[in-house]
């Protein structure tokens, strides 16, 4: 039974009831995100999600944070094979060479577009304008899993070198930070988190 059964949500399978999913979508899903370091943490998370329920990595976030030294870029940029070797270890996270390695490659790429004057947060919001796109969803099933801001944010991550950014952990990712608002129109955090756009 939810702690809060009055609150309206949005339709997540497997949320009703399970107090860290419920409590991520009531404070943190669809908030519009401008720390830029946030925004790339929350960037490497959904590609350590590639495959695999946002579930999964939200019960092992604290895990990650700890395993990546609170994602400091500065930190992770210079991760060498001992520090590959010692999260391959971790079971408390993901471990996957190939996601490893697209972390620690997105921490250079991020310090080399600060190094050269690019703000990750000014180049992300870029794509929309400075305002999350406000969507007026009625149901999941008019939710998509992709759009095309989302392939065009996905080919210019790439063109700068990220990995684990298709256009589908992109749109996952705009949704989390609130790029776009994605909240169903009767869920409660809708408006909510409509009002907190800059």
């Amino acid at each position: 039974m939810s702690e809060t059964p009055s609150l309206t949500r949005c339709e997540w399978p497997g949320m009703a009831g399970n107090p860290m999913y419920e409590a991520y979508h009531d404070t943190e899903w669809g908030v519009p995100e401008y720390d830029s370091r946030a925004l790339w943490e929350k960037l490497v998370l959904d590609g350590f999600q590639a495959g695999l329920a946002w579930i999964t990595i939200l019960r092992k976030r604290d895990a990650f944070r700890a395993a990546f030294d609170n994602f400091d870029p500065e930190k992770v940029a210079r991760y060498g094979e001992g520090d590959r070797a010692r999260l391959m270890a971790d079971a408390g996270i993901v471990r996957s060479n190939a996601k490893i390695d697209a972390a620690i490659e997105s921490a250079k790429i991020y310090l080399q577009m600060k190094a050269r004057g690019e703000d990750f947060s000014e180049f992300c919001w870029g794509f929309v304008g400075g305002e999350p796109v406000q969507n007026g969803w009625t149901s999941k099933s008019q939710v998509p899993a992709q759009t095309d801001l989302a392939v065009e944010v996905s080919k210019a991550l790439k063109a700068k070198g990220f990995k684990f950014v298709g256009p589908v952990i992109v749109y996952a990712w705009m949704q989390a930070t609130g790029l776009v608002n994605d909240h169903l129109t009767c869920c409660e955090r809708h408006d909510a988190v409509k009002r907190l756009a800059r």
